[in-house]
This record gives structure tokens, C-alpha cells and sequence, in this order.
């Protein structure tokens, strides 16, 4: 990597804000996930919605304390987004879920057009779905993950195919109108006839944004570190290899492209006008606070993390600090890989004159070696993934980085 000249920029380019609320409580731990969440008694949601609250209150002194500063920019920025992820963010009473918002408003400027909670199927009510809308909330997440009652079993979930159908019809009759719903390729039990049943499903249903992972496979998911032990606990051994993962990626895409999503990052599709605006603010670099244990937030300058543990999180701020596991102050360096690696999951691609022109370098040759091999393609300054290649980012990224 060449130096670079100049300073790393704040970048709230429409001078807004996003806010994100971690919830890291669950009924059950499913088995390939590798989160910081964990299964606790219901008498726990309060006392830590309550600091939740109080981390949005204190923020500017807490911050202060860690060694964190917010650039000006942030402070006169305007809040349009919250999303409350996990976790399961629905297992809390929508009682809860509404101080959280409120908190938002009291101690920001608030403009909000997305209010996003992510749910699993089994928790929602008639009562809370209702409950939902008058907190503020306009767009659910549900963890789908799979329509096969098979695959979702071996995969811990709670939920069933049937829970999906009720939970969806009940969101869309208190007047959610903001469904997104987010699928695993590789579980367990999952076959290329189980995967498009799947895929059928969804597109039944409807949802107006959808996200597709591959299973990850790490030491920190049950399934995963058995996997890599080459065991054959949590139904290791009938996890599809990793051409059946990429084969069913490029048929979600095919489905959900005759269907009328638009592809438009590398695991979201999306019917016209309802991309995640939350999620957008990531992959541009663009600032978000983090509150609860584990959430991250980035200033535009530096990027930082709560401590993952609720019950520390919960016992630091009673009594007085902010519990920050880690602070990184970003070189110019360290943007520039940002710039490049986020921005080329957004599908619509990088400009590249932009970039090297605030950055003081030059791109050519590096994309030129990518160009070469067929990985991008280039549309004067700008650069996007190639057709087709968008299963195998992981090695562009890789060659980019060289």
C-alpha cells in the first residue's frame, strides 16, 4: 500500500445518522451461530434497556471518558435510521422497545424514516405486532434462515415453516409494510430441492427485502468448530461442500431476479425503493452510533466496540465507565481499504476518480490486474464487481488488498 497524503474525512455526506441498539439475549443458541448472545432470564430485559437508555443519555461524556471524539459533523447530524438487531430484539416487551426509540428522540435530532426490528417468527403476536407500530417501528427483519422444517431443526432454530406464514400475515395486518427476511445457504440437511422450496416460499410471501448468507464456518458457532474438528455433532456431517453453497447462491440470485429484487449489495436484494437505508450507511462509510453490549460504532474517524458481555456491560455503566473493548483511530491506509472493500459489495460499484482524488493515489495498475482476470468490469472512473463473479468477491478483495 503506497502512503497517502491528507487526513482521514468524516463522511456524513447527507449529514445524517444511523443508530444501532444490540440485544444480545435468545431462547436458544443455534448451532451455527457465532454472536455474543446467550439465553437469560426475561428479569434481565429491564435492567439493561435501562442502561441502554442511559448509554444513549451520557453518550457525549462516556465517549469522552473512553477517549472517543465526535467530530462536529456528527453533532449537528440528523438521526433518520435506528435498527435493533441481536439477538432476538423481539423477546423484549414492546414496553422496552419503545423507551429504546424514545431515548433516540430525546437525545438526538430525530428525523426517523427507518425504524427496524429484527424478530424471529415464533415471537410475534397479534398484540405485539400492534404494540410494534405505535413504538414507531416500520420495518421487521425476521431470521427465516430456511422454509424446511428439516434443516431448521438440525439448525437449532425454534420456528417452523408455519410460523413464518402466521408471523408474516400478522406484521402485514398491524401495517407493516417494511419486511425483510434473511436466508442461510449451506445449513444442515440442505439440498439444491429443499433450497429452492425455500426460495419459492419467499417470493410467496412477498417480502419487500431479502438477505442471503453463506454459512460461515469458524470456531465460534457450535456447528462450526465441529465442522473444523471433523466431527459430526449438530448434523456437521450433512452440511452441503462448498460448490453446493455457491451453486444455490447463484440460483437465489436467478430466483430473486425474475422475481423483481434488485441485487444491489452481495447479500441484499430489494423491491424498488426499499434497500436497507440502515445498512447502506456501512458499506458507504457513513457515521452510526452502537449502543448495548457489543455494538460497534464509527465516527468517520474511528471505530469502536462495547464489551461483548451483557452482564459486564450491564455492571460497568452502573457503575460509571463506558466498558470499550477497543478503540481504532483509522489512517488513511486503513480508509482507503475500506473505501475499496465496501464499496465493491455495494453492486452499483466505486468511483474510483473520487477515491483518487481524496486520497492522493493511484488505482490503475491494481485494477487493471483485476480487469485482466475478469473479476471487474469498468465503466470510465467507475468499477463494480463483474457479472457473475459476485459469488467469488471474497478472492477479488483478496487481489485488491495485494
Amino acid at each position: 500500500m503506497p502512503a497517502l497524503r491528507g487526513h482521514v474525512k468524516v463522511l456524513l455526506t447527507m449529514n445524517t445518522l444511523g443508530i444501532y441498539v444490540q440485544v444480545p439475549f435468545c431462547q436458544t443458541k443455534c448451532t451455527y451461530c457465532n454472536f455474543h448472545t446467550g439465553v437469560v432470564s426475561s428479569a434481565r430485559f429491564a435492567p439493561y434497556v435501562n442502561c441502554v437508555c442511559g448509554e444513549m443519555a451520557g453518550h457525549r461524556r462516556l465517549y469522552e471518558g473512553a477517549g472517543i471524539t465526535l467530530p462536529e459533523a456528527i453533532a449537528d447530524a440528523v438521526v433518520d435510521t435506528i435498527y435493533m438487531g441481536g439477538g432476538t430484539p423481539s423477546l423484549l416487551d414492546a414496553s422496552h422497545l419503545r423507551r429504546i426509540v424514545d431515548a433516540v428522540r430525546e437525545n438526538f435530532v430525530a428525523e426517523l424514516t427507518e425504524v427496524t426490528l429484527e424478530a424471529d417468527p415464533e415471537t410475534v403476536t397479534e398484540e405485539k405486532a400492534a404494540a410494534w407500530v405505535v413504538a414507531g417501528i416500520n420495518r421487521v427483519s425476521f431470521g427465516v434462515q430456511s422454509f424446511c422444517d428439516e434443516e431448521l431443526k438440525a439448525a437449532g432454530r425454534m420456528h417452523r415453516r408455519a410460523d413464518v406464514y402466521r408471523a408474516a400475515a400478522l406484521l402485514r395486518g398491524a401495517g407493516i409494510a417494511n419486511i425483510s427476511f434473511d436466508l442461510i445457504a449451506g445449513l444442515p440437511k440442505q439440498s439444491r430441492t429443499t433450497w429452492r422450496e425455500s426460495l419459492d416460499s419467499l417470493v410467496e410471501l412477498a417480502p419487500e427485502h431479502v438477505s442471503v448468507y453463506l454459512l460461515e464456518v469458524d470456531e465460534g458457532s457450535h456447528l462450526g468448530a465441529e465442522l473444523l474438528r471433523g466431527g459430526n455433532r449438530y448434523s456437521a456431517g450433512d452440511v452441503p461442500d462448498d460448490d453446493a453453497m455457491a451453486e444455490f447462491y447463484e440460483t437465489a440470485c436467478a430466483v430473486l431476479g425474475a422475481a423483481g429484487y434488485e441485487h444491489y449489495e452481495i447479500s441484499n436484494w430489494a423491491r424498488p425503493g426499499f434497500a436497507s437505508r440502515h445498512n447502506l450507511k456501512y458499506w458507504r462509510r457513513e457515521a452510526y452510533l452502537g449502543f448495548g453490549a457489543g455494538a460497534h460504532s464509527f465516527s468517520g474517524t474511528e471505530r469502536w466496540a462495547n464489551a461483548h458481555d451483557a452482564a459486564g456491560y450491564v455492571g460497568a455503566l452502573t457503575a460509571g465507565p463506558l466498558p470499550v473493548e477497543q478503540v481504532e483511530k483509522l489512517t488513511a491506509e486503513s480508509a482507503l481499504e475500506e473505501e475499496l472493500f465496501l464499496g465493491l459489495r455495494h453492486l452499483d460499484g466505486i468511483d474510483i476518480a473520487r477515491i483518487e482524488r481524496e486520497y492522493g493515489v493511484s488505482l490503475d495498475a491494481r485494477f487493471a490486474r483485476l480487469s485482466s482476470a475478469g473479476l471487474i468490469e469498468r465503466d470510465g472512473s467507475l468499477v463494480r464487481l463483474a457479472p457473475g463473479r459476485v459469488s467469488v468477491s471474497n478472492e477479488v478483495f483478496v487481489e485488491l488488498m495485494k
